[in-house]
Protein backbone atom coordinates (compact mmCIF):
# COMPACT_ATOMS: atom_id res chain seq x y z
CA UNK A 1 0.00 0.00 0.00
CA UNK A 2 3.13 2.12 0.52
CA UNK A 3 4.23 1.56 -2.64
CA UNK A 4 1.27 2.15 -4.45
CA UNK A 5 0.67 5.49 -2.65
CA UNK A 6 4.63 7.20 -3.41
CA UNK A 7 3.79 5.44 -7.15
CA UNK A 8 0.67 8.11 -7.18
CA UNK A 9 2.17 11.05 -5.76
CA UNK A 10 5.36 10.66 -7.82
CA UNK A 11 2.79 10.21 -11.07
CA UNK A 12 1.25 14.00 -9.53
CA UNK A 13 4.46 15.13 -8.61
CA UNK A 14 6.96 14.34 -11.63
CA UNK A 15 5.25 15.89 -14.53
CA UNK A 16 4.61 19.52 -12.18
CA UNK A 17 8.66 19.55 -11.97
CA UNK A 18 9.24 18.60 -15.32
CA UNK A 19 7.15 21.72 -16.24
CA UNK A 20 8.72 23.59 -13.73
CA UNK A 21 12.10 22.70 -15.08
CA UNK A 22 11.86 22.93 -18.93
CA UNK A 23 10.10 26.47 -17.51
CA UNK A 24 13.51 27.32 -15.40
CA UNK A 25 15.68 26.53 -18.63
CA UNK A 26 13.70 28.35 -20.96
CA UNK A 27 14.09 31.48 -19.07
CA UNK A 28 17.63 31.11 -18.60
CA UNK A 29 18.33 30.58 -22.01
CA UNK A 30 16.39 33.77 -22.86
CA UNK A 31 17.99 36.08 -20.26
CA UNK A 32 21.69 34.55 -21.48
CA UNK A 33 21.15 35.53 -25.17
CA UNK A 34 21.84 38.89 -24.39
CA UNK A 35 24.81 38.71 -21.94
CA UNK A 36 26.46 36.70 -24.98
CA UNK A 37 25.44 39.22 -27.42
CA UNK A 38 26.44 42.22 -25.44
CA UNK A 39 30.09 40.60 -25.21
CA UNK A 40 30.66 39.36 -28.34
CA UNK A 41 29.38 42.55 -30.19
CA UNK A 42 29.21 45.56 -27.91
CA UNK A 43 27.50 47.95 -31.15
CA UNK A 44 24.36 45.95 -31.67
CA UNK A 45 23.85 45.72 -27.85
CA UNK A 46 20.88 48.36 -27.24
CA UNK A 47 19.73 46.41 -30.50
CA UNK A 48 19.31 43.60 -28.92
CA UNK A 49 18.00 45.21 -25.53
CA UNK A 50 15.19 46.49 -27.70
CA UNK A 51 14.29 43.34 -28.83
CA UNK A 52 13.95 41.75 -25.79
CA UNK A 53 12.08 44.31 -24.29
CA UNK A 54 9.96 44.03 -27.41
CA UNK A 55 9.55 40.68 -26.82
CA UNK A 56 9.01 40.78 -22.60
CA UNK A 57 5.36 42.53 -23.11
CA UNK A 58 4.37 39.60 -25.76
CA UNK A 59 5.21 37.31 -22.99
CA UNK A 60 2.94 38.89 -20.70
CA UNK A 61 0.44 39.23 -23.26
CA UNK A 62 0.02 35.40 -22.82
CA UNK A 63 -3.53 34.61 -21.70
CA UNK A 64 -3.79 32.87 -18.56
CA UNK A 65 -6.28 30.43 -17.09
CA UNK A 66 -7.16 33.02 -14.81
CA UNK A 67 -8.14 35.62 -17.63
CA UNK A 68 -9.64 32.78 -19.71
CA UNK A 69 -11.99 32.14 -16.63
CA UNK A 70 -12.79 35.44 -16.25
CA UNK A 71 -13.76 36.11 -19.87
CA UNK A 72 -16.56 33.40 -19.92
CA UNK A 73 -18.22 34.82 -16.36
CA UNK A 74 -18.43 38.07 -16.67
CA UNK A 75 -20.52 40.00 -19.77
CA UNK A 76 -18.73 40.83 -22.22
CA UNK A 77 -19.62 42.75 -26.51
CA UNK A 78 -17.81 39.36 -27.53
CA UNK A 79 -19.36 36.10 -28.38
CA UNK A 80 -16.70 33.65 -28.62
CA UNK A 81 -16.83 30.57 -31.06
CA UNK A 82 -13.83 29.02 -31.05
CA UNK A 83 -12.23 27.26 -33.25
CA UNK A 84 -14.85 28.91 -35.65
CA UNK A 85 -14.73 32.71 -35.09
CA UNK A 86 -15.88 35.47 -32.87
CA UNK A 87 -19.39 37.40 -33.15
CA UNK A 88 -18.90 41.60 -31.93
CA UNK A 89 -22.06 42.47 -30.90
CA UNK A 90 -23.06 46.77 -31.93
CA UNK A 91 -21.88 49.43 -29.26
CA UNK A 92 -24.89 51.49 -28.18
CA UNK A 93 -25.11 54.90 -26.56
CA UNK A 94 -28.07 57.31 -25.91
CA UNK A 95 -27.95 60.62 -24.30
CA UNK A 96 -24.21 59.43 -22.41
CA UNK A 97 -25.76 56.40 -21.41
CA UNK A 98 -24.16 52.90 -22.34
CA UNK A 99 -27.03 51.27 -23.70
CA UNK A 100 -24.70 48.09 -25.66
CA UNK A 101 -25.59 44.98 -26.13
CA UNK A 102 -23.86 42.35 -24.69
CA UNK A 103 -24.13 38.44 -24.59
CA UNK A 104 -25.62 38.47 -21.44
CA UNK A 105 -28.48 40.72 -22.91
CA UNK A 106 -28.52 38.03 -25.82
CA UNK A 107 -29.49 34.96 -23.30
CA UNK A 108 -31.78 36.96 -21.54
CA UNK A 109 -33.71 37.70 -25.09
CA UNK A 110 -33.28 33.90 -26.41
CA UNK A 111 -34.55 32.74 -22.66
CA UNK A 112 -37.48 34.77 -23.46
CA UNK A 113 -38.64 33.70 -26.66
CA UNK A 114 -37.89 30.40 -25.73
CA UNK A 115 -40.45 30.69 -23.03
CA UNK A 116 -42.68 32.63 -25.55
CA UNK A 117 -42.80 29.92 -28.03
CA UNK A 118 -42.80 27.10 -25.22
CA UNK A 119 -45.45 28.48 -23.11
CA UNK A 120 -48.02 29.28 -26.61
CA UNK A 121 -46.77 25.70 -27.76
CA UNK A 122 -48.35 24.06 -24.32
CA UNK A 123 -50.85 26.54 -24.17
CA UNK A 124 -52.24 25.52 -28.19
CA UNK A 125 -52.27 21.64 -27.08
CA UNK A 126 -53.71 22.22 -24.14
CA UNK A 127 -56.81 23.96 -25.56
CA UNK A 128 -57.31 21.21 -27.91
CA UNK A 129 -57.55 18.41 -25.67
CA UNK A 130 -61.10 17.86 -23.46
CA UNK A 131 -62.04 17.57 -19.87
CA UNK A 132 -60.84 13.83 -19.83
CA UNK A 133 -57.45 13.87 -21.69
CA UNK A 134 -54.22 14.86 -19.87
CA UNK A 135 -51.48 16.76 -21.49
CA UNK A 136 -48.49 14.93 -23.31
CA UNK A 137 -45.59 15.87 -24.02
CA UNK A 138 -43.94 19.13 -23.26
CA UNK A 139 -47.42 20.17 -22.11
CA UNK A 140 -47.57 17.77 -19.01
CA UNK A 141 -44.50 19.30 -18.07
CA UNK A 142 -45.33 22.53 -17.89
CA UNK A 143 -48.34 21.86 -16.50
CA UNK A 144 -46.78 19.52 -13.66
CA UNK A 145 -44.25 22.72 -12.58
CA UNK A 146 -47.32 25.34 -12.87
CA UNK A 147 -49.11 23.29 -10.63
CA UNK A 148 -46.14 22.85 -7.88
CA UNK A 149 -45.64 26.84 -8.04
CA UNK A 150 -49.00 27.21 -7.62
CA UNK A 151 -49.66 24.95 -4.40
CA UNK A 152 -46.22 24.32 -3.11
CA UNK A 153 -45.08 27.82 -3.00
CA UNK A 154 -47.59 30.34 -3.92
CA UNK A 155 -50.33 29.02 -1.89
CA UNK A 156 -48.51 27.75 1.33
CA UNK A 157 -46.31 30.52 1.95
CA UNK A 158 -49.19 33.42 0.69
CA UNK A 159 -52.30 32.02 1.54
CA UNK A 160 -55.31 33.56 0.99
CA UNK A 161 -55.28 35.48 -2.00
CA UNK A 162 -52.15 34.08 -3.49
CA UNK A 163 -53.87 33.95 -7.26
CA UNK A 164 -52.68 37.46 -7.67
CA UNK A 165 -49.07 37.12 -6.94
CA UNK A 166 -48.75 33.74 -9.45
CA UNK A 167 -48.34 35.08 -12.73
CA UNK A 168 -45.15 36.69 -10.78
CA UNK A 169 -44.17 34.01 -9.38
CA UNK A 170 -44.01 31.80 -12.51
CA UNK A 171 -42.46 33.62 -14.61
CA UNK A 172 -39.37 34.66 -12.09
CA UNK A 173 -38.95 30.97 -11.60
CA UNK A 174 -39.57 29.76 -15.74
CA UNK A 175 -37.04 32.74 -16.20
CA UNK A 176 -34.40 31.93 -14.03
CA UNK A 177 -34.64 28.14 -14.72
CA UNK A 178 -34.41 28.87 -18.72
CA UNK A 179 -31.49 31.26 -17.82
CA UNK A 180 -29.52 28.55 -15.95
CA UNK A 181 -30.02 25.96 -18.17
CA UNK A 182 -28.85 28.29 -21.20
CA UNK A 183 -25.40 29.06 -19.17
CA UNK A 184 -24.69 25.14 -19.39
CA UNK A 185 -24.69 25.03 -23.16
CA UNK A 186 -21.63 24.88 -24.82
CA UNK A 187 -20.32 28.77 -25.84
CA UNK A 188 -23.67 30.00 -24.25
CA UNK A 189 -23.46 32.29 -21.15
CA UNK A 190 -25.37 32.11 -18.06
CA UNK A 191 -27.36 35.61 -17.26
CA UNK A 192 -28.31 34.91 -13.77
CA UNK A 193 -24.50 35.04 -13.03
CA UNK A 194 -24.93 38.87 -13.72
CA UNK A 195 -25.41 40.84 -10.84
CA UNK A 196 -27.18 43.29 -12.62
CA UNK A 197 -29.94 40.57 -13.63
CA UNK A 198 -30.26 39.20 -10.43
CA UNK A 199 -30.92 43.05 -8.53
CA UNK A 200 -33.28 43.62 -11.18
CA UNK A 201 -35.14 40.59 -10.18
CA UNK A 202 -34.47 40.76 -6.60
CA UNK A 203 -35.80 44.81 -7.24
CA UNK A 204 -39.28 43.54 -8.80
CA UNK A 205 -39.78 41.28 -5.45
CA UNK A 206 -39.28 44.28 -3.33
CA UNK A 207 -41.48 46.59 -4.88
CA UNK A 208 -44.29 43.78 -5.43
CA UNK A 209 -43.49 43.02 -1.63
CA UNK A 210 -44.15 46.77 -0.31
CA UNK A 211 -46.99 47.35 -2.67
CA UNK A 212 -48.74 44.21 -1.39
CA UNK A 213 -48.22 45.04 2.21
CA UNK A 214 -49.95 48.61 1.65
CA UNK A 215 -52.66 47.42 0.50
CA UNK A 216 -53.04 45.01 2.85
CA UNK A 217 -52.45 46.94 6.24
CA UNK A 218 -52.90 50.60 5.10
CA UNK A 219 -50.18 53.40 6.08
CA UNK A 220 -51.07 52.95 9.52
CA UNK A 221 -50.54 48.94 9.12
CA UNK A 222 -47.43 49.18 7.86
CA UNK A 223 -45.71 51.61 10.07
CA UNK A 224 -47.10 49.44 12.72
CA UNK A 225 -45.58 46.67 11.24
CA UNK A 226 -42.09 48.22 11.63
CA UNK A 227 -42.55 48.17 14.85
CA UNK A 228 -42.54 44.31 15.18
CA UNK A 229 -45.30 44.52 17.58
CA UNK A 230 -43.21 45.74 20.72
CA UNK A 231 -43.37 48.13 23.79
CA UNK A 232 -43.14 51.91 22.41
CA UNK A 233 -39.48 51.67 24.79
CA UNK A 234 -38.20 49.59 22.44
CA UNK A 235 -39.55 51.32 18.89
CA UNK A 236 -36.31 53.49 18.53
CA UNK A 237 -34.19 50.02 18.20
CA UNK A 238 -36.92 48.00 16.67
CA UNK A 239 -37.85 50.49 13.70
CA UNK A 240 -34.19 50.60 12.68
CA UNK A 241 -33.91 47.05 12.39
CA UNK A 242 -37.35 46.42 10.52
CA UNK A 243 -36.46 48.95 7.93
CA UNK A 244 -32.88 47.32 7.05
CA UNK A 245 -34.18 44.24 7.26
CA UNK A 246 -36.43 44.98 4.24
CA UNK A 247 -33.60 45.92 2.35
CA UNK A 248 -31.67 42.85 3.31
CA UNK A 249 -34.14 40.68 1.94
CA UNK A 250 -33.23 41.71 -1.87
CA UNK A 251 -30.01 41.97 -1.05
CA UNK A 252 -29.88 38.38 -0.13
CA UNK A 253 -32.06 37.38 -2.98
CA UNK A 254 -29.35 38.89 -5.51
CA UNK A 255 -26.46 37.99 -3.79
CA UNK A 256 -28.01 34.16 -3.26
CA UNK A 257 -28.41 33.75 -6.76
CA UNK A 258 -25.24 35.52 -8.53
CA UNK A 259 -23.14 33.72 -6.20
CA UNK A 260 -24.44 30.35 -7.09
CA UNK A 261 -24.26 30.24 -10.82
CA UNK A 262 -21.37 32.32 -10.89
CA UNK A 263 -19.35 29.85 -8.45
CA UNK A 264 -20.31 26.65 -10.31
CA UNK A 265 -18.92 28.07 -13.71
CA UNK A 266 -15.60 28.70 -12.02
CA UNK A 267 -14.84 25.19 -10.38
CA UNK A 268 -15.66 23.91 -13.58
CA UNK A 269 -13.40 25.55 -15.39
CA UNK A 270 -10.51 25.37 -12.64
CA UNK A 271 -10.56 21.66 -12.83
CA UNK A 272 -10.42 21.62 -16.59
CA UNK A 273 -7.42 23.88 -16.53
CA UNK A 274 -5.75 22.46 -13.84
CA UNK A 275 -4.67 19.58 -16.28
CA UNK A 276 -3.27 22.24 -19.00
CA UNK A 277 -1.53 24.03 -15.78
CA UNK A 278 0.61 20.68 -14.79
CA UNK A 279 0.04 19.70 -18.27
CA UNK A 280 -0.08 15.88 -17.04
CA UNK A 281 -2.41 13.50 -18.87
CA UNK A 282 -2.81 11.47 -15.28
CA UNK A 283 -3.98 14.73 -14.07
CA UNK A 284 -6.80 15.31 -16.58
CA UNK A 285 -7.99 11.78 -16.44
CA UNK A 286 -7.68 10.97 -12.75
CA UNK A 287 -8.79 14.71 -11.45
CA UNK A 288 -10.12 17.48 -14.29
CA UNK A 289 -12.28 14.93 -16.55
CA UNK A 290 -14.34 13.33 -13.69
CA UNK A 291 -14.65 16.41 -11.32
CA UNK A 292 -15.62 18.46 -14.22
CA UNK A 293 -18.68 15.85 -15.28
CA UNK A 294 -19.66 15.72 -11.76
CA UNK A 295 -19.74 19.48 -10.91
CA UNK A 296 -21.39 19.52 -14.34
CA UNK A 297 -24.35 17.25 -13.64
CA UNK A 298 -24.40 19.15 -10.28
CA UNK A 299 -25.12 22.14 -11.88
CA UNK A 300 -27.77 20.92 -14.02
CA UNK A 301 -29.54 20.42 -9.88
CA UNK A 302 -28.53 23.68 -9.11
CA UNK A 303 -29.99 25.66 -11.98
CA UNK A 304 -33.64 24.31 -10.96
CA UNK A 305 -32.76 24.13 -7.43
CA UNK A 306 -31.98 28.32 -7.52
CA UNK A 307 -34.67 28.79 -9.67
CA UNK A 308 -37.03 27.60 -6.99
CA UNK A 309 -35.23 29.00 -3.97
CA UNK A 310 -35.87 32.65 -5.61
CA UNK A 311 -39.46 31.86 -6.38
CA UNK A 312 -40.27 30.00 -3.01
CA UNK A 313 -38.57 33.38 -0.89
CA UNK A 314 -40.14 35.98 -3.12
CA UNK A 315 -43.49 34.13 -2.21
CA UNK A 316 -42.54 33.86 1.21
CA UNK A 317 -41.29 37.50 1.66
CA UNK A 318 -44.78 38.46 0.23
CA UNK A 319 -46.65 36.66 2.21
CA UNK A 320 -45.06 37.78 5.65
CA UNK A 321 -45.78 41.34 4.17
CA UNK A 322 -49.13 40.26 3.66
CA UNK A 323 -49.93 38.74 6.60
CA UNK A 324 -52.61 40.19 9.35
CA UNK A 325 -50.20 39.36 11.86
CA UNK A 326 -52.03 38.74 15.59
CA UNK A 327 -49.79 39.98 18.08
CA UNK A 328 -45.79 38.54 19.07
CA UNK A 329 -46.61 34.44 18.08
CA UNK A 330 -46.57 35.92 14.30
CA UNK A 331 -43.73 37.39 15.02
CA UNK A 332 -42.27 34.38 16.62
CA UNK A 333 -43.22 32.84 13.44
CA UNK A 334 -41.73 35.36 11.02
CA UNK A 335 -37.94 35.09 12.68
CA UNK A 336 -38.20 31.40 12.24
CA UNK A 337 -39.02 31.63 8.51
CA UNK A 338 -35.94 34.32 8.59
Amino acid sequence: MRVKAISRILALVVPVLLSLNSHAFAVSGKEEAPVRESVTAAAPAAPATVATSAAAPAAEGEEKPGDVIMHHILDNSTFAFEPFGEIHLPHLSVGGYDISITKHVVMIWLASAILLVVASAAGASVKKLSARQAPKGIANVIEALVDFIRVDVAKSNIGQGYEKFLPFLLSVFFFILVCNLLGLIPYGATATGNVNVTLTLSIFTFFITQVAAFKAHGVKGYLQHLTAGTHWSLWIIMVPIEIIGQFTKPFALTVRLFANMTAGHIIILSLIFISFILKSYIVAMAVSVPFAIFIYLLELFVAFLQAFVFTMLSALFIGLATAHEGGHDEHALEGAHH
